[in-house]
């Protein structure tokens, strides 16, 4: 019995870190969506705050690197300072309300933000927007992100579509990205920590969880000189879909 019982914790032990790795092989393929990978795998697993909260020193750890070696702090600020406040503001909301949520209402949420997530990666915005329509567009994104973060920790998808659509330099979209994530991730977890979505035990197992994460890293980023990245694209993009079916039924 307690040998059954060890051997069934090992196998679990051993798949969550096959998870990690495979979520830290598509950030180094294609430089983000370590969260949008990770969460939805390792929620399959262990309830979903738990998969959360284990992605904490990971996610933290590597936007703040982006964001320090983007080096566009202030300008990023300036520019995007309506769309983090209102991110900050719905984060906390929906943070808050999830307490309310039962495990498979917040599995629920997850997969609606992972269909989400791949349906604008599909269909990708064409057009500009302009400095006018930014003026409502920045507030209004950051709010929707923020909304799905607080529920899902997933916010990257629809802030990336949104920036690509002011066809920023390269310089600018890495550094603005990086930051905007990185200030959004900071209350978003302390808020999951408050309202005790999880707690510090799950922080804890983030710092093992950093090991496996870079380690796919590592491979992503040779992965990513042999393989195709349209090819890629599309295979993560069937993945995540088959994920967020499996979520709704678990």
């Amino acid at each position: 019995m307690v040998g059954d019982l060890s051997a069934a914790l090992l196998g679990t032990l051993l798949v969550g870190v096959l998870m990690l790795i495979l979520g830290g092989v598509v950030k180094g393929t294609l430089g983000v969506g370590l969260p949008l990978v990770t969460v939805p795998m390792l929620s399959l697993l262990v309830p979903a705050q738990q998969a959360m909260g284990l992605l904490v020193l990971p996610v933290l750890l590597s936007n703040m690197i982006q964001s320090v070696q983007g080096g566009r702090f202030f300008y990023a600020f300036r520019r995007f300072w309506p769309l983090i406040l209102a991110q900050l503001v719905a984060t906390l909301a929906a943070v808050y309300l999830s307490q309310y949520l039962t495990a498979s209402g917040l599995n629920l949420a997850i997969a609606i933000t992972v269909f989400s997530s791949v349906a604008l990666m599909v269909f990708q915005p064409r057009g500009e927007i302009s400095a006018r329509h930014q003026v409502w567009a920045g507030p209004v994104v950051g709010a929707l992100a923020g909304g799905l973060g607080g529920l899902s920790s997933l916010t990257g998808p629809m802030l990336i579509t949104y920036l690509m659509t002011l066809r920023l330099k390269r310089e600018e979209f890495v550094g603005s990205i990086s930051i905007i994530y990185f200030l959004g991730a900071v209350p978003m977890y302390a808020a999951m920590l408050w309202w005790h979505r999880f707690g510090w035990s799950e922080v804890g197992w983030s710092c093992l969880a950093m090991g496996p994460v870079y380690l796919g890293m590592a491979l992503g980023r040779r992965l990513r000189e042999h393989l195709s990245e349209q090819l890629f694209r599309r295979l993560l993009l069937s993945f995540l879909v088959l994920l967020a079916v499996m979520l709704i039924f678990k």
